[in-house]
């Protein structure tokens, strides 16, 4: 009867989710082209900005891979706040300079602001291709987290297989229709829930399990002082293996430097960007982000909790500790609710990496394809399909625990940074030198991480990478020649578009030749 009750809580709001994505469309025509599917018809107010993008920071990571952690290594976790609350302040400047440089020349992604800063529409295709292999596993990510929120809310009746296809299909139907507006509307949807589940747990359970905070706190301080101190519980090695677990001082500031650089050029960040209607829109947001930071602190100190209540949890069952609190105590309609507000956690985030890796492949990739150069849209929508199917084989036949899989993800787009930024404020980076930079960043990244050496002497193995990249990215600008292009500063680079916030322009001279060339 509790699998009943808490699977048709759940199974009654995910309809109500996809009713609400499907009403987002109203009044939009058959849904429009590539533009409004991809980035809302860049018409997103700031309420809508704010719900969406503060979905992104807060997924089926926050309810699951942050308790585990939390679990699992105590303190070093707290990285998490620590590089959202760094790239908000980050965002600030970029978000609106990455809007303007968009809006001005028509373009969709970071594979057009490539493209179109290089004058190379190939590039932008090398530049999709490489992305999709780093997001892959975040939406990998967001189906293990789904699924598991599923298979434990029905008491084990629905099985983690079952689960993984039900959050691929759910979601996968849900962003081809609906695309960016219907997530951001979903989004309200998700925010309250989480908002009001999150407060409640961290309310309910310090005083259920443990009288309250005084007593939970006063435990963790003398049963568990490993685990509010860096390099954590654990800790001690400098490396990954089994010295230790290398989360100390070192790797808290490098991984806090690399995220909180790498987020504002993350794909799924840029289409949030890019959705907005103006550019304050987005200065607003970059202020009012971090106050939702504070809700992270729950699913951490739930983490730290189940130290106590449900010991011996090892590996991925770690990711389960915050519902294993919620399973064993409450009745089977809060763990219904309380599934609702993780499994949204999952849906809106992973419909938006779906959305931007269909709309790379459609507008940088398979636009080369004459025949499908006039169906974008269409195109990517069946790359979104494929993504997805894509990431759900991984789930069941590579699993990891989600917080490697968010890391992993997160190094490799880090080495898209001297391309995809420094390129648009500084006219002197040449295409071989940010070119071969990205080559040899993605070589020392993929050498480190599957070879054990991250992070490697405590620096996190990203950031290694990165400044291998820049290095060799500076000594062949300066070594080689300079770029040929005729352009203007005011056509290669971005500045903030202050004052400048009416609707999109028409494409410039050049847009309109890349998009000739199927950019």
């Amino acid at each position: 009867m509790n699998a009943v009750v808490a699977t048709s809580v759940f199974a009654v709001f995910m309809v109500a989710a996809v009713v609400l994505g499907l009403l987002a469309l109203r009044g939009r025509g058959k849904g429009g082209g590539l533009a409004e599917w991809s980035v809302g018809g860049r018409s997103l107010g700031p309420v809508f900005i704010w719900v969406l993008m503060a979905g992104e920071g807060y997924t089926s990571f926050s309810y699951l891979g942050a308790a585990g952690w939390g679990y699992n290594y105590g303190a070093p976790v707290l990285y998490v706040v620590a590089y959202m609350s760094c790239g908000y302040a980050i965002g600030y400047v970029v978000g609106p300079m990455l809007w303007g440089y968009a809006r001005r020349h028509g373009l969709v992604g970071i594979t057009d602001m490539v493209a179109h800063r290089f004058g190379r529409p190939w590039l932008g295709a090398v530049v999709a291709v490489l992305a999709t292999v780093f997001l892959l596993p975040y939406i990998q990510l967001q189906i293990t987290g789904m699924g598991v929120v599923l298979s434990v809310i029905s008491y084990g009746a629905v099985s983690l297989n079952w689960a993984y296809f039900v959050a691929f299909a759910v979601t996968t139907g849900f962003v081809v229709v609906s695309g960016l507006r219907g997530s951001a509307w979903v989004s309200v949807l998700k925010d309250v829930l989480v908002i009001a589940t999150l407060g409640f747990l961290a309310l309910y359970v310090p005083l259920h399990y443990f009288d309250g905070y005084g007593p939970l706190l006063d435990r963790l301080v003398t049963e568990k002082s490993d685990w509010l101190t860096l390099p954590g519980h654990g800790g001690g090695g400098s490396g990954s293996g089994s010295g230790g677990s290398g989360l100390g001082e070192l790797w808290f500031i490098s991984t806090t430097v690399l995220n909180s650089l790498t987020v504002v050029i993350f794909p799924t960040t840029v289409a949030g960007y890019l959705g907005a209607r103006n550019a304050d829109a987005l200065r607003r947001n970059a202020m009012y982000l971090p106050a939702y930071n504070v809700l992270l602190f729950v699913p951490m100190l739930l983490g730290l909790a189940a130290l106590f209540v449900v010991p011996g949890l090892a590996g991925a069952e770690s990711n389960l500790a915050l519902f294993k609190l919620v399973v064993d105590s409450l009745p089977a309609w809060a763990v219904g609710v309380i599934g609702v507000a993780a499994g949204l956690s999952s849906i809106v985030p992973m419909a938006v990496f779906m959305l931007v890796i269909g709309t790379m492949w459609g507008r940088s990739v398979l636009s080369l394809v004459p025949r499908l150069a006039e169906r974008q849209k269409s195109a990517a929508q069946v790359v979104v399909v494929v993504a997805g199917g894509l990431a759900l084989l991984l789930t069941y036949t590579a699993p990891n625990t989600l917080v490697r899989l968010s890391l992993i993800s997160y190094e490799g787009m880090a080495q898209l940074l001297p391309m995809v930024l420094l390129a648009l404020v500084w006219r002197r980076l040449t295409f071989r030198g940010a070119f071969s930079g990205l080559i040899v960043g993605v070589a020392v990244v993929c050498v480190l991480v599957f070879s054990g050496n991250d992070p490697l002497g405590g620096v996190n193995a990203g950031l290694v990478a990165l400044a291998a990249n820049l290095a060799v990215a500076l000594a062949v600008t300066f070594a080689g020649p300079r770029d040929a292009d005729p352009r203007p500063d005011a056509e290669v680079l971005a500045d903030d578009p202050v004052g400048d916030e009416g609707e999109p322009l028409a494409p410039t001279r050049a847009a309109r030749g890349a998009s000739d060339h199927r950019v």
